[in-house]
């Protein structure tokens, strides 16, 4: 159902005074409230309210825009229109199967006063949990080419709230969380991370989004942004004195934000407020900001795990290169080889990665390292590395994925640009043809390095375009798209369902090769890297510890075996890899069938408890069957819980199978205890799980015939 209601009103410039200058639209629900008024200086400022108690304080609209006077105030008001809005939708795939999308909205066409008036339009939607804005830019004489200098919009918070952030900076997502007051972050925003390639942090009180803030109040603030398209990303840098922020926006590298040509419009800014921590995660809101799906075909659009020719990289057994001697844990800074080692993306063990998908159940396979250049790429900010079309001699392209196909797989081709996004983009044409040509339908791209052209930032405007660029081209090739060091995530998987998933934070890989990441992150992520879109985490890891391949080393996996599994139901991804080696399944092969058995698609979604940055306990409901799987993690701290089964449906019995730490599980100490069992449940049942620290539970229910 679709319902759509409109309300215009023309303010005259003549009789403006006649008209009230201040609005208030209130969220269908009634519990959020948003106040608009123009000042006495001709600004439109906002302010939130969420059940009755002030959220955002009056925040100023605007712009700096090259060679003009600031776009912020001395406005009058030309238009109002305001409309209400009731829909629902069923995405190609998600946590959900149906989407509820109910808003109202109100748009403000704001005219300068004077001789050469320039015209710009505000428009609000508010929705149950939140506020979406953006700015509209109507064709106009006195604005039609023009360079935006910065974003002006802030956020006025009420107080030095407890936030959970990351340093501000266009050039990586890969840090892990701070969790502080406001007033800490300069002293806390961290220097260069030694294992961060593009690590270049903003000097100064600069965050990344999605924010996660906690008010004083126990309010539950999220700030992002969605549909950012054609425009830069957004940062933000706050004020500790007042606890404003203050969008920024990355720029290119002659120093510009954004080149605009009117009519055009920015992303949203988005506000997602409830005093349950739960409603955060599970909103909706940034997905319905985004545009309906543009595709004609999504046919070929399959969500599923997959397992490949990754991890043993990692952990420096096998290379990318066919010369061998360069591994994550091996290369320097300088990108040198340092030992030999065996090429990983061999026909013949590419054939071993495709029968095991096929037994398991598996659709596709991911092949890293297989085609020509990997010896000469890292840090050298070289232009040609790659030319995606061309495999090592001894991986064959075509014959493998004949051979995967006659097995029911799917192959996952590799893309890696180094940076050097030019040269990707004239090779992109031709990498998608082969692809199509032997019947890949899956891509992971990857940008690891600075780019090129150089001086741009992951986040700048040219690449946000490239980044779309090619998920609109492999969509003509009938490709999905995972991408990793992109910037991001804003919801714009609803229009591009071939965009599966993204990397764009800390993953799991940094667990192999560095100080890695702490119990608490994967409890973070949800509510801040997943506001925009599903992560490729590459859960599923049960050698914890990395001395199993070399007593030498001390880096490890910071949880536990049982939580790697817990991760595939509160990590959300359509595409989820069964990322450890196969030989260390064949070990564990009873916790392996939750793997195996967990489905990536889902008819419903149920967030249990939740609180950032200490546990989460997540229950989704099978698209394809009756099947329920609940998965429930915490942080550095054990945590006993009793889990209500009210979820499940009346009249029917379920087998549990429960997966859960040993009693002597422990991240650090003892991380590969785990216990299995099964019982007999209803919905009337209770279940009682202990998580050890770094621990998690994972759960299947399966109606009882």
């Amino acid at each position: 159902m679709k319902i759509k209601k409109v309300l215009t009103i023309i303010l005259l410039a003549s009789s403006c005074a006649a008209f009230a200058q201040s609005f208030t639209v209130n969220s269908p629900n009634k519990k959020i409230s948003l106040s608009l008024h123009l000042n006495a200086a001709g600004a439109l400022v906002y302010h939130v309210n969420y059940k009755n108690k002030p959220i955002i304080e009056p925040s100023n609209l605007g712009f700096k825009i090259n060679d003009q006077a600031d776009l912020l105030n001395n406005f009058s008001i030309l238009q109002v229109d305001s409309s209400t809005f009731n829909e629902t939708w069923t995405p190609v795939w998600g946590e959900t199967k149906t989407i509820v999308n109910n808003y109202k909205e109100i748009a403000i066409t704001l005219k300068e006063k004077g001789d050469k008036p320039r015209i710009l339009q505000v428009v609000f939607k508010v929705f149950n949990d939140g506020v979406g804005f953006r700015y509209h830019f109507p064709e106009q004489p006195n604005l039609f080419h023009f360079v935006v200098a910065d974003e002006l919009s802030t956020f006025n918070l009420t107080g030095d709230h407890k936030i959970w952030w990351m340093p501000g900076d266009f050039d990586t997502n890969e840090y892990t969380y701070n969790t502080s007051q406001i007033s800490e972050i300069e002293k806390l925003a961290k220097k260069r991370d030694g294992a961060i390639f593009t690590a270049t942090p903003i000097k100064g009180a600069f965050v990344q989004t999605p924010l996660m803030i906690k008010t004083k109040d126990n309010v539950y603030v999220n700030i992002h942004e969605a549909a950012l398209i054609n425009y830069p990303a957004m940062d933000l840098k706050f004020n500790l004195s007042t606890f404003e922020a203050t969008s920024t926006l990355a720029n290119d590298a002659v120093g510009n934000k954004a080149y605009m040509r009117a009519p055009c419009s920015t992303p949203w800014r988005t506000i997602i407020v409830s005093d349950d921590a739960r409603d955060i995660i599970a909103s909706k809101t940034i997905l319905n900001l985004n545009e309906p799906c543009k595709l004609t075909n999504t046919n070929y659009i399959k969500p599923m795990k997959y397992c490949g020719i990754w991890l043993e990289m990692h952990l420096g057994l096998s290379t990318w290169d066919f010369a061998g001697g360069q591994s994550a844990s091996d290369a320097g800074s300088d990108g040198k080889q340092k030992t030999k080692t065996k090429h990983g993306a061999t026909t013949e063990n590419t054939k071993k990665y495709i029968d095991f998908a096929a037994k398991n159940g598996f659709g596709g396979v991911l092949v890293e390292g297989w085609n020509e250049g990997w010896e000469d790429w890292f840090g050298k900010w070289k232009e040609d590395v790659f030319d995606f079309v061309t495999p090592y001699p001894d991986y064959d392209f075509k014959g493998l994925n004949a051979y995967a196909q006659s097995k029911g797989v799917g192959m996952i081709t590799h893309h890696e640009t180094s940076g050097s996004v030019t040269n990707y983009e004239r090779w992109i044409d031709s990498a998608y043809r082969l692809m199509a040509s032997v019947g890949s339908h899956a891509l992971k791209s990857g940008y690891v390095g600075k780019i090129i052209p150089r001086g741009e930032f992951h986040d700048g405007q040219w690449m946000v375009n490239h980044y779309l660029r090619a998920i609109k081209k492999a969509a003509q090739y009938d490709i999905m798209v995972v991408a990793h060091e992109p910037v991001r995530p804003t919801g714009l998987h609803r229009t591009y369902p071939n965009f599966m998933a993204a990397e764009a934070a800390r993953g799991q890989e940094f667990n192999f090769w560095s100080e890695g990441n702490p119990p608490e992150h994967e409890t973070i992520l949800p509510f801040t890297r997943l506001m925009g879109g599903p992560m490729d985490y590459t859960p599923g890891i049960f050698e914890i510890k990395m001395s199993a391949y070399d007593i030498t080393k001390k880096e490890q996996v910071h949880s536990t075996l049982a939580k790697q599994l817990a991760l595939y139901v509160t990590m959300y991804s359509p595409l989820q890899m069964a990322a450890d080696l196969p030989e260390n399944y064949e070990k564990h092969l009873d916790a392996f069938q939750f793997i195996k058995e967990v489905p990536v698609d889902w008819q419903e979604s149920k967030y249990l408890e939740a609180e950032p940055g200490d546990f989460i306990t997540v229950v989704r409901k099978d698209k394809n069957s009756e099947n329920w799987f609940l998965g429930a993690i915490t942080d550095e701290n054990n945590r006993d819980t009793e889990i209500k089964l009210d979820f499940l449906s009346p009249n029917k019995k379920y087998q549990a199978i429960v997966y859960q730490d040993g009693k002597d599980a422990d991240w650090q100490n003892n991380p590969k205890s785990y216990a299995i069992k099964t019982i007999q449940v209803t919905l009337k049942s209770k279940i009682k799980l202990h998580l050890a620290k770094g621990g998690g539970a994972a759960i299947s229910f399966k109606p009882i015939n």
